[in-house]
């Protein structure tokens, strides 16, 4: 038996002009120059429709498939048409739920056409790959740390988890012992070294206010538990000059200004919501 190679995604559909739902006042597809590449009921599948679909597919054009892959697909696109087909003989479009998502389909395909169009010819300048530098170097953290911790389900179990550190007790002992994290427990509490990103919010901060080899005087709380944290050590982040990552700033600066067209037709867009 055959294996065929089902569409993954709804951009997929829409990318192939959503089969054959092509009514309700929506836009013909313009005419192919290339011969179709199968019909189905008379219905031609187009070279174009068939080319978008290898390269959702395989990430290929079709004149670099392999004919036995290549026919698959071709089957499988067939597949696709006569369920289409079938769809529409029983009005599978008038549910609701259907309608919406052919919709979106092609909502999806149209902005995803019209932004590829804006940037098609923006080559990014020397001066747009050095703002994007700018602003990602601006979004890194600036240190990271290493640090330890003993995790306990009530606040005052962490209140004498302190108290025993400042009578002399180790943290790393007192962590194998009491700790509920089973991933650090075990190695005396140490976490290795993470960006303030890597924890959530209360534990970083409270790891920033440290100083090498202090410990929380007071329990930090947060959905975890209670902790009492210890620093280790930081270091300062470099960030990569800017030769290093330049060749990687073009598709960064590409959604930036495919973001700053989008908010530009946002504001003048008359929007009135329900």
């Amino acid at each position: 038996m055959t294996t065929r190679l089902w569409i993954p995604a709804l951009a997929t559909v829409a990318a192939l002009g959503l089969a054959a739902c092509n009514k309700g006042g929506q836009t013909a597809p313009a005419a192919s120059a290339k011969p179709p590449v199968a019909t189905i009921n008379g219905q031609p599948i187009s070279a174009e429709a068939f080319a978008v679909f290898t390269e959702a597919q395989l990430n290929k054009k079709p004149e670099d498939v392999a004919p036995e892959q290549r026919k698959k697909l071709l089957e499988s696109m067939e597949d696709l048409y006569a369920v289409a087909q079938e769809a529409e003989k029983q009005n599978v479009a008038s549910d609701p739920d259907v309608a919406a998502r052919i919709e979106l389909g092609r909502l999806n395909t149209l902005a995803s056409a019209a932004i590829q169009k804006f940037i098609k010819d923006k080559q990014a300048t020397e001066a747009d790959l050095k703002a994007e530098y700018d602003r990602q170097i601006g979004q890194m953290p600036k240190a990271e740390y290493h640090a330890s911790h003993i995790l306990v389900k009530e606040e005052a179990q962490a209140k004498d988890v302190i108290a025993q550190l400042g009578k002399g007790a180790k943290f790393d002992a007192l962590a194998k012992k009491l700790s509920a994290d089973p991933g650090s427990a075990s190695k005396g509490g140490d976490l290795g070294w993470f960006t303030p990103e890597k924890m959530v919010p209360p534990f970083s901060a409270a790891v920033a206010k440290l100083s090498k080899g202090e410990y929380t005087k007071e329990p930090v709380q947060t959905q975890f538990g209670w902790h009492v944290i210890r620093l280790e050590d930081s270091r300062p982040i470099t960030p990569p000059p800017f030769e290093q990552v330049k060749d990687r700033l073009g598709g960064l600066v590409q959604q930036h200004q495919a973001r700053e067209y989008i908010e530009g037709l946002r504001k003048v867009a008359k929007i009135e919501e329900t």
